[in-house]
């Protein structure tokens, strides 16, 4: 049996970890939201966020804004969040700041199943600017 050779290098996968505030490291980490299970992973077709059990998952192109944001009250952004504003969710780990990702078809990711859907997801990663250059478009992994 002869299979096809693959085209082209593997599609990279780049990996933007969520930045930490010392004082809530262990709170999270209740939750299961540690440096192992938090993370933004982008590659080209794929963009996956993962908090600890919660995980929300779209394409780049589904991505239609980006925004920095912050700092934060650690009541509105550490741990998950609904928005009761806009129907946005948070995940947060820290207050310095993060990516509003704003959606063209809203996306799951608080509770199992495909409701409630979110028009916007933020994320407190480490390096908010990286994220927001490689979802720009015309970069790689980005809409």
């Amino acid at each position: 049996m002869s299979y096809p050779e693959p085209t082209g290098p593997p599609s990279p996968v780049r990996h933007f970890p969520f930045r930490f505030d010392p004082a809530f490291r262990l709170p999270l980490a209740l939750l299961g939201v540690r440096s192992g299970t938090a993370a933004v992973e982008l590659a080209p077709d794929a963009l996956v966020v993962r908090f600890g059990p919660w995980r929300l998952r779209t394409t780049p192109a589904n991505v239609v804004d980006v925004e920095l944001s912050g700092p934060y009250r650690w009541w509105r952004a550490v741990g998950p969040h609904l928005s009761l504003a806009d129907g946005g969710v948070t995940f947060g780990s820290s207050v310095a700041g993060g990516l509003c990702l704003r959606f063209d078809e809203p996306v799951p990711a608080l509770a199992p199943g495909p409701w409630p859907r979110h028009p916007a997801v933020t994320v407190t990663v480490a390096d908010p600017t990286a994220l927001r250059d490689a979802l720009a478009p015309g970069s790689s992994g980005g809409a």
